[in-house]
């Protein structure tokens, strides 16, 4: 971001958490005032992690009745890899997860990128409006390329922050569920919808394009993986949402835990046995404390057992749901097609209104 447009962590962190809190209250009381998007990329299937940590608070506020958007990101697969991969396949697990989850498609705009022309028609104006410098200023970029290693930065890797901004801006959503380390993305969002504003002007002169989106901090830790570091696809460390009883036991037997028999939770000194007793607790909807208390000196063997058959009846549900929207690809088909036609709709109403306030309409 440019000289007026600092981006300070700690200061928007805090800015972030407080109206956190405001817009909880808000959202039971009048949720219709919100409207949110969010999303994944389709690179490889959903684990528990993605549950925990935001598919469980998507149906939460989609249930509480918020316009909810959610974008399977597909022209993202390529900002840092040399191809697809096996799109098609990851694309319909994603969206066989958001509907086992319990994402109604009836209330839930589910769409893909690629499908929505006007969304990345987008990216022209808006990459007008950022510099070169902001951007590979910008946190999530540098985290980004760091993970590629040595990888040269690909031109839609530099500007992944302004696609995120057209994916929030393109249906003029004003929340955006976020976890703190994505607060520099929309922060750029917001940066553009004002910079939008002032360059280009308004609709019939008296209201913005585009609305500030504001943050809705996750509510919940991360869960960590079942080798004690960050849960992630690419390293195996996983329990995906459509595994079978047997093949959550099976990996749970192999997580990393600590020669301590007598099991507590404590996250900064035993953080492989904390994550067990976290993971848990969220299946069992009990505090992680009473969690470790219960199984006391039962070791790693007891804490696997409990662990075990609680993520299983937690997710038994879940996957059988999912069995069957498997087993249907003629309505997993439909539902998509439903979503990628909602979406363009609105996409295309919200470029209308871009090129007249740009002047381009001819």
């Amino acid at each position: 971001m440019s000289h007026d447009d600092t981006f300070d962590p700690e200061a928007t962190l805090t800015r972030a958490t407080e109206r956190s809190r405001e817009i909880e209250a808000q959202l039971l009381t009048d949720p219709a005032r919100f409207r949110i998007l969010t999303g994944d990329r389709p690179t490889g299937n959903l684990h528990i992690g993605h549950y925990f940590g935001s598919l469980q608070n998507r149906v939460r506020l989609a249930t509480l009745g918020v316009e909810t958007f959610v974008v399977i990101a597909d022209y993202q697969v390529i900002t840092d890899r040399d191809g697809v991969g096996p799109i098609r396949e990851r694309v319909y697990s994603l969206l066989t997860d958001y509907l086992a989850v319990g994402l109604d498609p009836s209330e839930v705009t589910i769409f893909t990128h690629s499908q929505v022309p006007a969304l990345n028609q987008l990216m022209l104006p808006f990459l007008s409006i950022v510099t070169d410098a902001e951007l590979r200023r910008n946190p999530t970029v540098k985290s980004e390329l760091d993970d590629t290693g040595d990888r040269p930065m690909s031109g839609l890797m530099l500007t992944y922050p302004v696609h995120q901004a057209a994916d929030i801006l393109f249906c003029k959503a004003n929340l955006v569920p976020v976890g703190k380390d994505q607060l520099p993305h929309l922060e750029q969002a917001r940066v553009i919808a004002r910079r939008f504003d002032e360059r280009y002007g308004r609709v019939d002169d008296d209201r913005p394009v585009f609305p500030a989106p504001q943050a809705l901090l996750s509510r919940s830790g991360t869960v960590l993986g079942l080798d004690g570091t960050k849960m992630s696809k690419s390293k195996g460390n996983t329990i995906e949402l459509g595994m079978t009883a047997d093949e959550t036991a099976k990996l749970l037997k192999r997580a990393v835990t600590d020669s301590d028999r007598h099991i507590t939770y404590d996250p900064v000194n035993r953080p492989e046995v904390s994550n067990l007793v976290n993971l848990a607790a969220l299946c069992l909807d009990r505090e992680p404390v009473d969690v470790a208390e219960e199984i006391g000196d039962g070791g790693g063997g007891g804490l696997k057992k409990l662990v075990t058959a609680a993520v299983n009846d937690y997710f038994a549900p879940i996957r059988a749901r999912r069995a069957e929207l498997a087993a249907d690809p003629g309505y997993l088909e439909q539902v998509l097609a439903d979503g990628n036609r909602r979406a363009n709709e609105v996409a295309d109403a919200t470029l209308d209104e871009v090129r007249g306030a740009m002047r381009m309409v001819y």
